[in-house]
């Protein structure tokens, strides 16, 4: 069976995961995505079944291989909104992917843009690469607010950090685990206009949908605790650009610290590389040796299953 993967998490990352899939012998073609439709779409229909990563599959994409050889789509994690799944349930294709495994990885991250930015960590080494010995102020986030849009399992583990932190935690989610929010003292908001007023940091876990898509909009970011810092490890279309470089520009927002951007890799001349107080990294809160390894075997074994090995 030929089988085609477009995750560079998986292909750069050395691990048994890559023992894993050579053990059955498919002819695999790894292609380095993210793959737009037009290239995605010259080479399906040569493929049994596809590890993908946030490629575009399309309603076109999912019917040219429905009607070749395509058999399984497997997410090599957990976001499916690049994936046409109404497309790929009227053509009987199965989409798979690992929910739950990026859960401590990306909380970690989190933690990681979080303390980058409140303890100057990239200025204060782009000043000593200099030769420059200046010792600018950090805050600390110890009795902060941090306000969590999103308690699955990435916000859940984002939460347990934080009180670890000793910070207090709200958040907003349409479906609350009443029982964690108790054991954690956690405060629940019935909106995020009312989050965004009362929090310090905003930490971004939602899933990416119709109804979630731009959710940090100019409404809110009105409302928003003045100098609040924004952090986005979920997916970019969660946020409005625009209103977040309104938000720095009328000293609203402090920072706006993200993993993902609309379009990946960066394009050129981005605006938010005109921003000092924007972070970003290219993707990589899930990107760790020992996550790789769990994120890439789970995604063979749906891929297996699906193939009747």
């Amino acid at each position: 069976m030929k089988i085609l993967l477009t995750s560079t998490s998986f292909q750069d990352t050395p691990g048994s995961h890559h023992n894993l899939l050579d053990s059955y012998n498919f002819d695999v073609v790894k292609m380095r995505g993210p793959l737009k439709e037009d290239v995605i779409l010259d080479v399906i229909a040569d493929f049994d079944g596809v590890i993908c990563g946030d490629d575009e599959i399309t309603r076109k994409v999912i019917e040219k291989g429905a009607k070749s050889k395509l058999k399984i789509l497997s997410k090599y994690g957990i976001g499916l909104d690049k994936v046409d799944l109404s497309a790929a349930k009227e053509f009987n294709i199965p989409v798979a992917n690992t929910p739950g495994v990026n859960n401590t990885t990306v909380a970690e991250h989190v933690f990681a843009l979080m303390l980058c930015y409140s303890k100057n960590l990239i200025k204060e080494n782009e000043l000593i690469q200099n030769q420059n010995w200046t010792k600018l102020i950090g805050t600390e986030l110890f009795q902060k607010t941090l306000g969590i849009i999103g308690l699955g399992h990435v916000g859940k583990e984002v939460a347990k950090r934080a009180s670890a932190f000793g910070m207090k935690i709200i958040v907003f989610d349409k479906y609350v685990d009443s029982e964690f929010v108790e054991k954690l003292d956690i405060e629940i908001s019935d909106s995020i206009e009312e989050l965004v007023a009362k929090v310090d940091y905003l930490s971004l876990n939602a899933s990416l949908n119709e109804d979630t898509r731009g959710l940090i909009n100019a409404n809110n970011i009105q409302k928003c605790r003045k100098g609040i810092v924004i952090i986005n490890t979920a997916r970019a279309g969660l946020v409005d650009n625009d209103a977040i470089i309104w938000g720095l520009d009328n000293k609203i927002i402090n920072a706006y610290l993200t993993d993902v951007l609309e379009e990946e890799p960066m394009v050129l001349n981005h605006p938010f590389l005109n921003y000092e107080n924007i972070i970003i990294t290219p993707h990589i809160g899930s990107r760790t040796y020992e996550n790789v390894v769990r994120q890439g075997t789970w995604a063979i074994n749906n891929l297996v299953s699906h193939l009747n090995i």
